[in-house]
């Protein structure tokens, strides 16, 4: 049975083999009972996943031809797979589960934010990204790269930096590298007001992350606060723990 590739989704699917069982070993050392791939496309990394023992095991894809192609190429993994939208899904276990992908590009960033709504439940990710981007997830204060994503993953997860995927790894090959991640959720996250809070606030800072913080996010602090040198920074100099302080001084 054929398939054929959708570039309106994104569609870069792994070749390597090589590749595909190191991302499937990366889970190797977490302890799980559930897990969720997400995207699985032409089942490349699926076929080291449904070799896992004792492991509730699903798998969600949007596009109707590659869950027929996977039915027909992966007699095993019916039942276990859900034919719908990631970003409209509902959570697909009802405790603790684990989240690995080769994500699609145009979609990547909506995704962690969709992992962060189920970020209770979901203990650890192992995803791939486009590098770039999973650079600026793994990314530090005081960096260009620095900024929403940094801040708002690593207020509740730990991130490590794997290793990179090289274009030829895929059919067809894409313009850039590609890096592979790990999540993994922190124990003890820093207080926050509240998540709304801490959203907005740094969403905020970052859409002018060329102003110093007191032009871009006056509208959220009284003027006696706005006085505070933290303001004197811009967005990329502070760290999640700042972030997390302001929240408590802004107005209600």
């Amino acid at each position: 049975m054929q398939y054929t590739l959708k570039k309106s989704l994104g569609q870069h699917f792994l070749k390597d083999e090589n590749i595909s069982r190191k991302i499937a070993d990366a889970l190797v050392k977490h302890s799980f009972s559930q897990l969720l791939e997400i995207g699985p496309g032409a089942g490349a990394l699926t076929k080291f996943l449904l070799q896992f023992d004792n492991i509730d095991f699903k798998a969600i894809e949007f596009d109707e031809e590659k869950v027929a192609y996977l039915l027909h190429a992966f007699p095993p993994i019916k039942d276990k797979i859900i034919h719908g939208d990631i970003l409209k899904a509902a959570v697909p276990f009802e405790n603790n589960f684990a989240v690995i992908g080769n994500f699609p590009y145009n979609i990547s960033s909506q995704i962690l934010f969709k992992i962060l709504e189920w970020k209770e439940q979901v203990a650890f990710v192992i995803g791939m990204f486009q590098k770039e981007v999973a650079q600026r997830i793994a990314s530090k204060p005081n960096t260009k790269v620095y900024g929403i994503l940094s801040v708002l993953v690593q207020a509740f997860y730990d991130v490590e930096y794997l290793f990179d995927v090289p274009a030829s790894a895929f059919n067809p090959p894409p313009k850039v590298i590609s890096g592979v991640i790990e999540l993994t959720r922190k124990n003890e996250t820093t207080e926050i007001k509240s998540e709304k809070d801490f959203f907005l606030l740094v969403k905020t800072a970052f859409n002018q992350r060329r102003k110093k913080m007191r032009n871009a996010v006056r509208h959220l602090f009284t003027e006696d606060i706005l006085q505070h040198e933290i303001f004197d920074k811009r967005a990329e100099q502070l760290s999640v723990k700042d972030f997390a302080a302001l929240t408590f001084k802004m107005q209600s």
